[in-house]
């Protein structure tokens, strides 16, 4: 009985602790400006990776990241570009899938686009 019981808790306890992680897709630029930058993503000030940014000529791709996050509610993402840094409030699991997207503008200045959902995307 102390066997079965024992057993119904850790199967309960290893249930309950599944993976908790953010998927991140960022997305590779056009413009050959941007070809070669490094991008640095940090979750509540912590670096979680690095992204070389490699310019396409023909479509965007995507370069997916993943990681574990230890807790549900808000956290800070953080992306380092160049010597920019961009902060953005993202909840789990609302928004466990975000899509960063790296663009110049006009002015010559770098900036981020930033789309967060609770879904998967789909691509056509």
């Amino acid at each position: 009985m102390r066997k079965l019981i024992l057993l119904i808790v850790i199967v309960f306890f290893t249930s309950s602790c599944t993976k908790k992680e953010f998927i991140i897709m960022v997305e590779q630029p056009s413009n050959n400006m941007l070809d070669k930058l490094k991008v640095e993503i940090d979750i509540d000030k912590k670096k979680v990776g690095d992204i070389n940014l490699k310019a396409t000529n023909i479509t965007p791709s995507y370069i997916t990241t993943e990681f574990l996050t230890s807790k549900e509610g808000k956290h800070i993402l953080e992306i380092k570009l160049k010597d920019t840094v961009f902060s953005y409030q993202i909840y789990y699991p609302e928004e466990k899938y975000i899509i960063v997207s790296p663009y110049l503008e006009k002015s010559g200045k770098v900036n981020i686009g930033i789309l967060k959902q609770k879904d998967k995307f789909v691509f056509q």
